[in-house]
């Protein structure tokens, strides 16, 4: 029995169609994992079926008096909790009220793996039905039993695990490349044959009017045949092209997401090992957050920071940026500041003003119109309107690309992560990984979630719940 009902479902903004045309079912009990790119619209079709948007075409029906709960991707800010408290507060408000309908957008966002694992329980004993968006893998294949994917301005519905769902999408490729070459070749010989019935027809002509000249009549009647068989070979060929373009866009809708090869421009005579040393080490406020911190960073590793939430990691981070607000003690061997690279979920290093083109050129002046455009294509800007679109309009997806862009156009020393996995579809997140694993400075991450670290050559690990203070009350 389904609690609700939707009937030919379409959102739009402005002139942009998300998608359209949407039918499906919420099942009682149903987990239900939204999937799509960044910008597909997949907040808004949550946003509709909490009731909080109105779709631009369609209805939804549900069964009288049910109950829902809706968890925002964006908390509201308080000062005294971490991202991962906040989530985790917004998260066991909604269950309290215990809803028949549950919708979450990006529930796992800031989460510690406590946390996360925690979670994951929570919604398999949850009695309700689930429909979130996410792309943590983990709580994909723990949880959900549906996936709709929007794509393209419209919504498939595969009834099965993520895992299942993306090898039945490789079968349909693979099974559609091998048809692919056996219409070419179809395709080739109708051709030829309606090439050689053309050319006998031609003849049949010629020899056609001189029987006619000598009261030949049966002659015509093959001329009749020839051109029949003509006509036959004719719309042959027209249905191999029509199939050839199913074909064609069929793989278009399951095409393979273009991939990033960076190209990282050092700096000539960039020097030491050692980028990072801290030896007897604290960071805090008006009292000191962690103490006995010993660490060493050399160039090309890679450090992960992990521990609960609120345990200190962006903390750690901002004092490794040098934030004036951070007090730090012990002895400190850190890169210059202008040798300190971050990038965080929302990108803020980025100037919101200036265009993709204009990003680059503030951090290689040097490079001539030619260079900058090739390095933006590396990173997939490819056309024009791409290219000169101020980063405020880009997607989330277009402004972490542009990020890494510019990053990669003069490597710091030192480059801090900051959760910047979160909010990216699956898509971008690949690339993130796809750069990150050849990037030749120091990096410093911060992040819970644990597929997208193991991604990560050569990771090694910092836990700072063993270094967190006490608070003296």
């Amino acid at each position: 029995m389904s609690m609700i009902q939707i009937e030919g479902l379409g959102v739009s903004h402005g002139r942009k169609i998300c998608f359209s045309g949407f039918n499906a079912t919420v099942a009682w009990g149903q987990r239900i994992a939204i999937l799509g790119d960044n910008g597909s619209g997949k907040s808004s079709l949550l946003n509709v079926l909490a009731g909080h948007a109105v779709p631009s075409e369609g209805v939804i029906h549900a069964v009288a008096d049910i109950r829902r709960a809706h968890v925002a991707q964006v908390q509201d800010d308080v000062a005294t909790l971490s991202g991962g408290e906040r989530v985790s507060l917004a998260l066991g408000s909604a269950l309290t009220s215990q809803p028949d309908l549950l919708l979450l957008d990006e529930p796992t966002n800031h989460l510690d793996i406590a946390n996360r694992r925690a979670l994951y329980r929570t919604l398999r004993q949850f009695g309700g039905a689930i429909v979130l968006v996410t792309h943590d893998m983990a709580l994909l294949d723990e949880t959900c039993d549906t996936i709709w994917h929007l794509e393209q301005g419209q919504v498939t519905v595969f009834e099965g695990r993520y895992r299942d769902y993306m090898a039945e999408r490789a079968l349909q490729r693979h099974a559609l490349e091998q048809a692919w070459p056996h219409t070419r070749r179809a395709a080739k010989s109708a051709h030829e044959a309606l090439m050689k019935e053309q050319e006998r027809a031609a003849h049949a002509r010629q020899h056609g009017a001189k029987s006619i000249e000598n009261g030949k009549w049966a002659t015509v009647k093959s001329l009749t045949k020839l051109e029949r068989s003509n006509t036959t070979a004719g719309r042959k060929q027209a249905d191999l092209r029509a199939q050839r373009q199913e074909i064609a866009s069929r793989l278009d809708q399951l095409r393979q997401p273009v991939t990033i090869v960076p190209h990282f421009h050092l700096p000539a005579g960039r020097g030491r090992d050692v980028v990072v040393q801290v030896s007897g080490g604290s960071v805090g406020y008006d009292f000191s957050l962690l103490g006995g911190l010993h660490m060493q960073l050399n160039q090309g590793e890679r450090m992960a920071f992990t521990g609960r939430n609120g345990c200190g990691k962006s903390t750690l981070a901002r004092a490794m940026l040098g934030d004036p607000a951070v007090r730090r003690g012990g002895d400190w061997l850190l890169p210059a500041p202008a040798q300190v690279g971050y990038l965080d979920q929302h990108y803020a290093t980025l100037n919101p003003a200036l265009s993709a083109i204009d990003a680059l050129r503030a951090v290689v002046p040097a490079w001539t119109e030619a260079r900058l455009r090739q390095h933006l294509a590396d990173f997939l800007f490819f056309d024009t309107q791409s290219v000169t679109t101020p980063a405020a309009q880009l997607s989330g997806g277009e402004r972490a690309r542009l990020a890494l862009a510019c990053i990669a156009a003069s490597p710091p020393s030192l480059l801090i992560l900051d959760e910047l996995t979160n909010n990216l579809d699956l898509t971008v997140r690949q690339h993130v990984i796809d750069v990150l694993r050849v990037y030749p400075g120091a990096m410093v991450l911060i992040s819970h979630d644990e597929h997208f670290l193991a991604q990560i050559d050569h990771l090694n690990r910092l836990d700072l719940d063993a270094l967190r203070l006490p608070v003296s009350g």
